[in-house]
């Protein structure tokens, strides 16, 4: 009896020690509540393959829209590109978000394996559920060759 109160104890101790359950340590999202006000559509309602097999839409920050659309100018420190995810079997995008990714353009290169990049998985809630997303930047590096100043970005619109 005495084992199984102390091992609940140190289960207890070890997952207080780990942070908060939404894996982001409390951060907020990269975007804004009111995002849907000022953001743009840059790729429509698709599947992604890459992306848990979900149903996506692709949307820029206003700093975003231009360098994502023309691909003739860097995005900015702080240009954001965020990806809705929906059911898969949401073919239209209409239903609720089931969570988002986003990706924020750093000043200069960023840390190793960043890509110049902040990413973030954030749930529908708005918590954030992990950061520097390795997942993200290991497929995003083997985009290929892009336009300068495109580097982690993958597709062209």
């Amino acid at each position: 009896m005495a084992r199984h109160a102390v091992l609940a104890i140190f289960v207890g101790r070890l997952l207080a020690a780990c942070g908060g359950d939404d894996g982001g340590g409390g951060d907020p999202p990269l975007f804004p509540a009111d995002y849907a006000a000022t953001y743009q559509q840059v790729r429509n309602c698709r599947n992604s393959l890459d992306h848990d097999l979900m149903r996506i839409r692709v949307l820029a920050s206003p700093d975003a829209l231009q360098p994502y659309t023309g691909r003739t100018a860097p995005f900015p420190a702080g240009a954001i590109v965020l990806k809705e995810q929906y059911a898969d079997s949401d073919t239209a995008c209409a239903g609720p978000i089931v969570k988002f990714t986003v990706m924020q353009k750093l000043e200069g290169d960023g840390p190793a394996g960043s890509l110049g990049w902040s990413w973030q998985e954030v749930n529908a809630d708005r918590r954030v559920n992990t950061e520097s997303i390795a997942r993200c930047t290991g497929c995003h590096a083997d985009c290929g060759k892009p336009p300068e100043g495109y580097a982690g970005t993958c597709t062209v619109p």
